[in-house]
């Protein structure tokens, strides 16, 4: 069992390979279950995106899926918020959480100028909270360390954080050990030697996901990352599948 907890539904602004339908990717890599935000959403408009996936869910489970039998039991969405239109974001969650094909928010702090010191953040993550669901929100170098105390301050909040830094994945070490409710997946476009294998190391294996930033980017990067840390028993268990499965809710059976 994989499960995917950062990927993307629609086509980007620039000319991609791996931009085609989600759930080819997933039969070509063998990921049985995938949580998908909106490109329009996450670069350009959060309300006309999450209406886009939300059709785009509800005809999969028309039984509309391209040819990829059980689509619907395969894809869940992320509502996408912008921290700077929470009315917005307030009507969003409010109209898609409870139809139960949405799991959780996605936030991008670059393309909504809304970095993780901002109130505007801040006050975004308050919201996702009370909503009772989790976030999976972009981070960057030192940017984790400002999460995981947006995470401390904030009751109740579990938050994904997106590239677990990136080139920062040392301060994500530092920030997981700092907040228990603070998880990490490790999508990035650069594959540095030993990464994985360093954070896993050091970082409770509660704490670890699997995400691949497909269809931005080919999955073949995160499989051949986690490949290459060895990971097994519990450890590549967790990651691979059973953490997210817990943390979203998701039944496996």
């Amino acid at each position: 069992m994989i499960i995917d907890v950062h990927a993307h539904w629609g086509p980007w602004f620039f000319t991609m390979d791996v931009a085609g339908a989600t759930l080819a990717t997933m039969d070509r890599y063998g990921i049985d279950r995938a949580i998908v935000s909106a490109t329009e959403a996450v670069i350009y408009d959060a309300p006309a995106g999450n209406r886009a996936l939300a059709t785009a869910l509800n005809d999969l489970g028309n039984g509309h899926d391209g040819g990829h039998g059980g689509g619907l039991g395969r894809l869940s969405g992320y509502v996408t918020i912008n921290p700077r239109r929470l009315q917005e974001a307030v009507r969003d969650l409010a109209e898609y959480l409870p139809t139960g094909r949405f799991v959780g928010v996605k936030i991008h702090t670059d393309y909504t100028g809304s970095p993780a010191t901002s109130p505007q953040l801040r006050d975004a993550l308050e919201l996702v909270a009370s909503a009772g669901c989790p976030a999976l929100v972009h981070t960057w170098g030192p940017s984790v360390l400002d999460l995981a105390q947006v995470c401390l301050d904030t009751p109740g909040l579990r938050v994904i954080a997106g590239h677990m830094g990136a080139d920062g994945f040392r301060y994500a070490i530092e920030a997981a050990r700092a907040c228990d409710r603070l998880y990490l997946e490790p999508c990035w476009s650069h594959a540095p030697a030993g990464r994985i294998a360093e954070v896993a190391a050091n970082v409770d294996a509660r704490q670890l996901l699997f995400g691949t930033d497909a269809t931005l980017i080919d999955p073949s990067s995160a499989f051949g990352s986690v490949a290459a840390a060895n990971l097994t028993g519990e450890t590549a268990e967790r990651i691979a599948w059973r953490n997210a499965a817990e943390l979203f809710g998701l039944e496996t059976a």
